[in-house]
């Protein structure tokens, strides 16, 4: 037997054990005082996604000082401002300014300024309009008519390993405005659930960080294991008085709901029969165990229809991972939404993180599938999916750093056929500006599957719906492709 024995040796010089606690509190009495310094010229982080975990309090706060307003702003650096139509007005008739960014590289941008990192080769938006520096910041007052006021910005390019990726430059700010929902008053902070997002990298990044807090707690009282972000990048708090508020309440069906549904239009029921038809489709692809990434609008159909015995873990791109069907409304929770902003709920076993995290798994290809609708998709794989310059501005969002590792991510687009105008959506190649070129794998429409062969830029058509003829298929169909010696149907 050997035995062993343990030495404990007394240090000399070690911290004093009767250091006083550092106790200067952060808190201010109002959020009017505390947003003072705020000058013109600065550039604000404004954390939140949708409505959760907007700073509504430093925001009110600030309008009050400096009379904040949309007029008064005079560049906006975003990724999906397609949903305030106000602001997608302004910028369609050039009366301001936006710098469109993938939302997964916003958040890696972000974070880069905090840690010190100058900039950093990304593979989302490579080859496309990203990396050529196409998208219009501003466009002459009056709009794309009257041509472009301030050209987008090209970025520098570079094959890695076979791989092409551009050149991200950190952004820095000069004042942060987060909401949290835990603070202690030297400015360490908990968050809560889906309202965490982009809260952690804009407070970090900030000259100045000013928090306002749901609930402020003395020192000691939270737990070192539970905090998101440590004081050390939080200059002021100040309590949060303004009151939660959701976008989009999306509740579980019932009775109610379905009376709702056999009351539509033959028209509408007919267009809503079509999507779930493709989404029941769609939901063939996805095998037990994966992790699944479901963009907004139709893809987020697909789990009603997942095979007997399947279970998956569905990504949402604001930071949950575990994300569950839709709440009751007893279950309803502001700071629980979904990449589309509607209000979910949690499966045993999930995990919630920020935004910058939760892109760094999508890049990174930990994600089994992703499910995209798109405007068009070419017979390569090629997809277009967030513009129509000079008309319509929806916003990258997450879908550049969706598609930006399609060898480790599978890419599977769900859309109608053809435009409201008879137009095939599936083209040769596409005139739209490009989320991602050759990236997708599978396109599932209301009458076809098609198996897209990346490397070589050709797709096969695998599937046909029943009652649709493989002639009405060629006929709707701009893309070319062959047609799989065991045609299946659906």
């Amino acid at each position: 037997m050997i035995g062993f024995t343990q030495a404990y040796r007394l240090r000399r010089y070690s911290t004093p054990t009767d250091i006083p606690i550092p106790n200067k509190s952060k808190v201010w009495d109002s959020a009017e005082e505390a947003v003072k310094d705020v000058k013109s010229g600065d550039v604000l982080l404004c954390s939140g996604f949708g409505l959760a975990g907007i700073p509504d309090t430093l925001l009110g706060a600030l309008a009050k000082h400096k009379l904040l307003n949309t007029n008064q702003l005079s560049k906006i650096i975003a990724s999906y401002p397609g949903s305030n139509k106000n602001f997608e007005t302004r910028y369609l008739t050039g009366k301001i300014t936006l710098e469109l960014v993938p939302q997964g590289t916003l958040a890696e941008r972000l974070r880069a300024h905090a840690a010190g990192i100058p900039a950093f080769f990304t593979p989302t938006g490579a080859n496309t309009a990203v990396e050529d520096g196409t998208i219009p910041q501003r466009y002459n007052e009056g709009g794309a008519v009257n041509g472009i006021a301030i050209q987008g910005i090209p970025k520098e390019g570079r094959d890695i390993n076979g791989k092409r990726y551009v050149l991200e430059t950190a952004l820095p700010g000069d004042v942060a405005f987060v909401r949290a929902w835990k603070v202690d008053e030297v400015g360490n902070c908990v968050f809560r659930y889906a309202a965490n997002n982009f809260s952690t990298v804009m407070a970090k990044n900030a000259k100045l960080t000013i928090v306002e807090a749901e609930k402020i707690v003395p020192i000691g009282s939270l737990s070192p294991n539970a905090i998101h972000l440590p004081g050390i990048y939080v200059d002021r708090i100040v309590p949060a008085t303004v009151e939660k508020r959701i976008e989009i309440i999306t509740l579980a069906k019932n009775d109610k709901s379905d009376s709702k549904d056999a009351s539509l239009s033959p028209e509408k029921a007919a267009a809503v029969a079509q999507r779930h038809r493709i989404a029941k489709r769609a939901a063939k692809e996805i095998k037990d165990g994966f992790y699944v990434n479901l963009g907004i609008g139709m893809p987020t159909l697909v789990p009603e229809y997942l095979e007997p015995g399947v279970r998956v873990w569905l990504q949402s791109e604001n930071g949950i991972l575990g994300m569950g069907p839709y709440p009751t409304e007893k279950q309803l929770d502001a700071d629980l939404i979904n990449a589309g902003k509607e209000t979910v709920t949690l499966l045993p076993g999930a995990s919630v993180f920020d935004s910058s995290e939760s892109f760094a798994m999508i890049r990174g290809g930990h994600v089994d599938v992703a499910i995209l609708g798109a405007m068009e998709v070419s017979q390569a794989g090629d997809i277009a999916n967030f513009m129509i310059p000079g008309k319509l501005l929806k916003g990258i969002g997450g879908a550049m750093d969706l598609v930006s590792n399609p060898d480790k991510t599978k890419v599977i687009v769900v859309m109608e056929h053809c435009s409201k105008n008879g137009k095939s959506k599936i083209l040769k190649k596409c005139s739209l500006p490009l989320t991602g070129a050759r990236t997708v794998s599978t396109i599932i429409t209301e009458l076809a599957v098609f198996n897209v062969d990346r490397a070589a830029g050709e797709m096969t058509l695998t599937d046909i719906a029943e009652g649709v003829t493989l002639e009405e298929v060629k006929a709707k169909t701009a893309g070319e492709f062959k047609v799989s010696s065991h045609l299946g149907s659906f």
